[in-house]
């Protein structure tokens, strides 16, 4: 995989948010203590391989700056200003003239929390026909629907997944964009349709994982309850889902082409219930393949590690010892 240079665009108001966002920009909401949208998105660039980060400021820049620094987590973060706010399109443009020519990228808007794989969409847009591409997922419906028959209603669905496709915020160019003779305005509405329409705009597609625009206080409430009891992983995350006397109930996702540490518990008997996805187990002497609705058992002082070939949901059930884990090797730079 060629190197690839993140950018984030930070520059917005957060209009919609104040008055939260009159005195903290946007991408350093907290969506659990200290821990922020834009610690959220590095982490993620830090796990796929994206070394270098630049962060497209405007609005309340010294506050990112004073977060971050210069360096966050072994990832360089260099930042672009913009005087005044001209839209996506001219803030990208200006990352771009930074960046320098030749240099493929992957972008981001600053307001998304999503589980997507960017290294795996950066692998995708490499081999690619089209110099560019965006990440699109499917749309899940803001209400709850009704099913009608005749003069009758005949069922509820509670915010079901609908058959149209959305753009997910996340954006791989192979090099430099061509921003045609648009100068100002938003990348989405300008040079994409513009791409589109030459046929040069590719899409990268996942479905069924979390992903959330912050633009309201209600999303906000939402992805704080999200990240209630729940722990970014480089492979993925972790939920407590319940915690009893009696037992422990964590739901694990793990990204396609990551695995946990290899580890063991000295105390804790648990049982891997798998929800979605492939994979195996890998053990000292043995590799235990799984997919879905299957069931695997791992006891006391077993070394394993678990290894995503699709998305993978499981739960584990285990006795209650939450924090009963020796990690034998790592390997990942950070979590």
């Amino acid at each position: 995989m060629t190197s690839t240079v993140g950018m984030i665009l930070c520059g917005g108001f957060g209009k919609r948010l104040r008055p939260l966002t009159e005195r903290v920009p946007k991408p350093l909401i907290e969506i659990k203590d200290d821990y922020t949208i834009l610690d959220k998105q590095l982490f993620d660039f830090k796990n796929a391989g994206v070394n270098q980060v630049y962060l497209l400021t405007g609005f309340l820049s010294d506050k990112i700056q004073e977060r971050f620094g210069e360096d966050y987590m072994g990832v360089k973060i260099e930042y672009v200003e913009e005087d005044k706010p001209l839209g996506t399109l001219n803030a990208i443009r200006l990352g771009m003239e930074a960046v320098g020519p030749g240099k493929q990228c992957i972008i981001r808007n600053g307001d998304v929390v999503a589980d997507l794989n960017i290294k795996k969409m950066i692998e995708t847009g490499e081999k690619s026909d089209h110099p560019l591409s965006i990440f699109i997922t499917r749309m899940v419906s803001p209400y709850g629907i009704v099913e009608i028959s005749g003069d009758r209603l005949v069922s509820f669905k509670e915010k079901p997944v609908l058959d149209y496709y959305i753009n997910g915020g996340v954006y791989f160019s192979k090099g430099e964009i061509n921003f045609g003779d648009f100068d100002v305005g938003d990348i989405e509405k300008t040079v994409f349709p513009m791409y589109a329409k030459s046929n040069q705009l590719g899409y990268y597609q996942e479905d069924g994982l979390f992903w959330m625009a912050i633009d309201t206080s209600k999303e906000l409430e939402e992805i704080r309850k999200e990240y209630k009891n729940r722990e970014d992983k480089p492979w993925g995350y972790e939920k407590i889902l319940i915690n009893t006397e009696k037992y422990l109930t964590k739901e694990l996702f793990i990204r396609e082409g990551y695995q946990t540490s290899y580890h063991h518990h000295p105390h804790k008997d648990e049982t891997m219930y798998i929800l979605s996805g492939a994979g195996y187990i890998e053990f000292e002497d043995r590799k235990e393949y799984f997919g879905k609705n299957d069931t695997i058992r791992i006891k006391p002082l077993e070394n394993h590690t678990i290894v995503a070939m699709e998305n993978t949901v499981l739960h584990e059930i285990s006795t209650p010892h939450p924090d009963d884990t020796v990690r034998v090797k790592d390997y990942y730079d950070v979590r």
